[in-house]
């Protein structure tokens, strides 16, 4: 627990404890989200090649993890945390310039 918290700069074993149950809760969320919405946009492993559709479907988990994880991390009260995970995360895939003023 003190490595993690000396890592990600938090305070108590409730803020690591926090941010490891956002973490595991937003995974399944995301999936489970990215399910509808591949229904909306017509995509099935009946009307499609598995091959096809499950990297689809993956594809589609990243942005909306991206997306769900500072709003599942305010629920913790862990928005900050997050909301700076991810620009820190974006900036690595180059997307840095969404968060330039």
């Amino acid at each position: 627990m003190e490595k993690l918290k000396e890592r990600w700069g938090l305070k108590t074993n409730w803020d690591v404890t926090a941010v490891l149950i956002v973490f595991a809760i937003n995974g399944s969320f995301s999936a489970w989200v990215a399910k509808p919405v591949t229904h909306f946009l017509g995509l099935s492993p009946e009307t499609m090649s598995p091959w096809v559709y499950y990297p689809l479907r993956i594809l589609l988990v990243f942005p909306i993890y991206q997306l769900t994880l500072p709003i599942v991390g305010w629920l913790f009260g862990q928005f900050k945390f997050f909301w700076n995970f991810e620009k820190k995360f974006l900036s690595r895939l180059g997307l840095g310039f969404l968060f330039k003023k």
